[in-house]
């Protein structure tokens, strides 16, 4: 007797007796016969009410327990089903392992804490599983955590974004908690249904807590937002706005780059092969190969180009006069959010002004935008407050989706991202 009180400390088994321990000798697995003691027995699987035994079920059923040593180890006990008021009849509940898991507690999170800890090979070799396993435990292990935890608690300021996790344009909305730097939620969808189901876990006293949500310009966050938030402060993210001036900086830079290969095709003869060494020069198409060559040196800061850079971008501001006002007009912008709030209001509505009189289509359609999210952009400056952290929080969950590959739905992926980048990381068992 005393040798069985000793197993079950050994396999971490509370309120179950162990009946004794055999080894297999054709597998050369050990099988442990358990039970459950008097007060966990005749319980429903799925919500754990004690119910009238229904029938002894398919017999005696198996549990994969934490090896011991380099042997496999395996719980087995009847599995008897009851008659549940609410669940019907169903498989009762065991003290030892999750209702429809093969594995016990302990290997669960011990699978749970290698999953966000280590890689995906180490995981599969280490615990002699499959990857889908793997995704499988994931998501039940972040079931019983979200239950656990309130991953709402305490939140007042929020980003929100999309990430492609798949191809074929699957995405997942996340939000991120400003404060704490965790993620707080994330689905897989990218439209207003989606983020609505957000604010349903949210609940509404909770949703007019939120003080401040930054977020990029897509109108379906902000029509959700503004109804879902009324008390909330929308700060458009500074990168995207500057992005949406490079982006019209590139259209103007590739329609100057298409003048100048036509150009260059209209008056210069074209050779099979390369020119000859004494070939006289070209011009034309010099040109057009320099200013295919110039999108770095609009694209970057100023304070980051190199010397080659600055002088190239000295010879395309000296030669196409457009496409150097649309390159300081993206600069403009930019150095809009580097001022105070009192005089990036006035910067603005100047560089709105300049943008609108430039005859430069793309900028003339880039204003439009700024009139429109001129209060979030406003906003941002005043509050200090970009979308900075969650494509932090996005890389990371590239990384994750690269890892996940091969788990069998999006709810795996994110119960991943939830407990490695969700504040409530899984312990080791035994080592609470």
């Amino acid at each position: 007797m005393r040798s069985l009180t000793i197993w079950r400390t050994l396999l971490g088994v509370d309120k179950a007796v162990v009946e004794g321990i055999d080894l297999d000798d054709d597998s050369g697995d050990l099988i442990a016969s358990v039970r459950s003691t008097g007060s966990m027995r005749n319980r429903c699987g799925a919500c754990q009410r004690r119910c009238p035994r229904y029938d002894g079920g398919a017999g005696r059923r198996r549990w994969r327990a934490l090896d011991v040593g380099t042997i496999q180890v395996y719980l087995e006990a009847d599995a008897p089903r009851v008659s549940c008021r609410d669940h019907g009849v169903i498989v009762a509940a065991v003290p030892w392992a999750r209702h429809q898991a093969g594995h016990t507690h302990h290997f669960d999170a011990q699978v749970a804490w290698l999953a966000t800890q280590t890689s995906k090979t180490a995981v599969t070799h280490l615990m002699r599983i499959a990857w889908r396993t793997v995704g499988a435990i994931m998501t039940r292990v972040w079931a019983d955590t979200e239950e656990l935890h309130d991953p709402f608690a305490g939140l007042t300021r929020i980003g929100i974004d999309e990430i492609s996790y798949k191809r074929g344009r699957k995405f997942l909305t996340v939000v991120v908690d400003h404060s704490s730097g965790r993620l707080v939620w994330a689905a897989p969808g990218q439209d207003k249904a989606t983020l609505g189901t957000f604010f349903d876990a949210l609940g509404e006293e909770r949703s007019a807590l939120i003080t401040h949500v930054s977020a990029d310009g897509a109108a379906w966050i902000a029509t959700v937002v503004a109804a879902r938030c009324p008390n909330a402060v929308r700060c458009a993210d500074p990168f995207h706005v500057v992005k949406w001036a490079t982006e019209a900086l590139d259209e103007v830079r590739r329609a100057a780059w298409t003048e100048a290969r036509k150009h260059a095709r209209q008056n210069e003869s074209r050779t099979v092969g390369r020119p000859a060494h004494d070939a006289p020069p070209r011009p034309s198409s010099d040109h057009a190969r320099l200013m295919m060559n110039s999108r770095f040196a609009l694209w970057k800061n100023p304070e980051n180009l190199t010397e080659k850079q600055q002088i190239k971008l000295a010879w395309v501001v000296q030669t196409n006069p457009a496409l150097g006002r649309a390159y300081y007009l993206k600069e403009g912008l930019r150095l809009v959010f580097k001022l105070p709030h009192d005089e990036a209001a006035e910067a603005l509505d100047k560089w709105i002004g300049w943008a609108r009189r430039s005859r430069i289509p793309s900028f003339v359609k880039l204003q439009r935008s700024i009139v429109k999210h001129r209060t979030a952009i406003l906003a941002s400056i005043e509050h200090g407050l970009s979308n900075g952290r969650v494509e932090s929080m996005n890389t990371k969950i590239r990384l994750i989706t690269r890892i996940a590959f091969g788990f069998r739905s999006p709810d795996a992926l994110i119960a991943l991202a939830l407990l490695s980048l969700g504040g409530h990381k899984p312990v080791l068992p035994g080592r609470v």
